[in-house]
């Protein structure tokens, strides 16, 4: 090789190194170039209008970070603005069920476990710590809109540090913790090796109870609250709710006594998201039943917070795998929108009239795929997520936005730092333009070593027109 040949060489891999060093951290040399065929005009009906873009806080998460110092919330939450994110949620409901904001229905929590330093510990909670009203002060600061976000049917969290939770407290609040369709019959949760104890939905007792808290987080609206945002508003799953109290809602709804419990609704200890083969007779009738008392409590919950601050957004999150979600109890499409049609296996006729989108000033879909999936039309892609979902609210969700969990979405650790960041930045593309905006789970993974708010930030830039 000649010397000028020698010199090229190094000018071009000097120039490949720079490119790679404007993500967010040195890769093994992966590298992808990403399809540039999507629509990156920004609401193309109203021109110079740009998108909103939502940033998750979980509060187990940064818990150690702003215990330690509280100023870290502002260091955050300027990086974010800076980032070009117009709204953060910050969870303020763990799984606990107690609250890191005030109410006089619920304390705040003592303690949380959370993992710093690479170990689980347990960190005390000071009772004079309004973490709420931190995030909205600090957020008004730097133009951020700030949402609550709240763990809806979970009261209470059970692991190695030990169990808190009201469920724990209370012996009548430990009749609304749901009951589960196990191998070994039916049990409730608070006996079965699980971390998150969930409620059960149907139970109206524990839906006042948590109108109550919701009408106590309301009441932040006047101290700069933007909205409220349900997270976990659903069944723990295919398995809940089988107590007596729910058979006796199901009977009532359907006017007729269930001969077999549970098998005329699953098999015993049936825990799968497939239709059962072969099909119970009460199947569909029982996800168009579960999907109703989803929707009512939504219908419930919104009219409380609305009542306390009609100017509060309402809002909820969902994952994105409509076809699969059905479990949950979850029909988050527009009551316009005929599952029955598309999904006749498991959606009765009667399933689309329990879809809740149109009761929502802002849903947001968990459109969470991998780092190499990026684009494309159907699920399990986050572009597919976004899209599908636009094509089932119809227009009837207020503002509808998506995007990916950045942390956890490479279980096989199947793609270096490089390209995982080159995701993020397409992640945006793929996804504010198939919706009214994006959104990223969770603070913590754009803020760890080595950060990412480049990333996101070259990916929202472009969106938005700017450079």
């Amino acid at each position: 090789m000649n010397k000028r040949c020698k010199l090229l060489f190094i000018l071009l891999t000097l120039m490949l190194l720079a490119a790679a060093s404007t993500f967010c951290g040195k890769g093994d040399g992966q590298e992808y170039v990403f399809p540039d065929d999507t629509d990156t005009t920004s609401n193309p009906d109203l021109p110079g209008a740009k998108k909103r873009m939502f940033l998750w806080c979980e509060s187990y998460a940064s818990l150690p970070d702003y215990l330690e110092d509280p100023a870290n919330i502002a260091r955050d939450l300027r990086d974010a603005a800076d980032a070009g994110f117009t709204d953060i949620v910050i969870d303020v409901r763990p799984t606990s069920g107690d609250l890191l904001y005030r109410s006089s229905h619920c304390p705040q929590v003592e303690w949380l476990g959370a993992w710093h330093g690479g170990s689980y510990n347990k960190y005390e909670w000071p009772a004079s710590y309004d973490f709420l009203q931190k995030f909205i002060d600090e957020g008004e600061k730097v133009g951020l809109k700030v949402y609550a976000g709240f763990n809806t049917f979970v009261c209470g969290h059970s692991g190695s540090l030990g169990s808190t939770g009201i469920v724990y407290r209370d012996e009548k609040a430990k009749a609304w913790a749901t009951m589960l369709n196990t191998d070994s019959g039916i049990k409730s949760i608070l006996d079965v090796d699980e971390t998150a104890k969930f409620l059960n939905p149907a139970n109206l007792e524990a839906q006042d109870y948590l109108i109550s808290l919701l009408k106590d987080l309301a009441a932040y609206g006047d101290k700069g609250l933007a909205g409220i945002i349900l997270d976990r508003g659903r069944f723990r799953g295919v398995q809940s709710d089988f107590s007596d109290y729910t058979r006796a809602a199901f009977e009532s709804y359907l006017g007729t006594k269930v001969e077999h419990w549970p098998e005329d609704v699953l098999p015993v200890g049936y825990s799968q998201e497939q239709v059962p083969s072969p099909t119970p007779i009460r199947f569909k009738q029982w996800n168009e039943f579960r999907a109703k008392t989803i929707h009512d409590f939504m219908q419930r919950a919104k009219a409380a917070v609305k009542g306390v601050d009609a100017k509060l957004d309402f809002g909820a999150y969902v994952g994105g795998w409509y076809s699969t979600y059905w479990p949950n109890g979850v029909n988050w499409a527009s009551p316009r929108f005929d599952a029955g049609k598309q999904y006749p296996s498991w959606a009765s006729d009667k399933y689309k009239d329990y879809g809740f989108a149109d009761l929502m000033d802002v849903l947001i879909i968990g459109a969470y795929a991998g780092p190499g999936s990026v684009f494309g039309a159907g699920e399990w892609t986050m572009e597919g997520f976004c899209r599908l979902a636009s094509e089932k609210t119809k227009g009837d969700a207020g503002t509808l936005v998506g995007g990916p969990d950045v942390g956890n979405w490479d279980a096989q650790n199947l793609y270096d730092l490089t390209y995982e960041c080159n995701s993020i930045t397409q992640s945006v593309k793929a996804c504010a333009n198939a919706c009214d905006g994006y959104f990223l789970f969770d603070i913590i993974h754009l803020k760890s070593e080595p950060p990412k708010w480049d990333a996101v930030k070259k990916g929202i830039l472009s969106v938005n027109g700017e450079k």
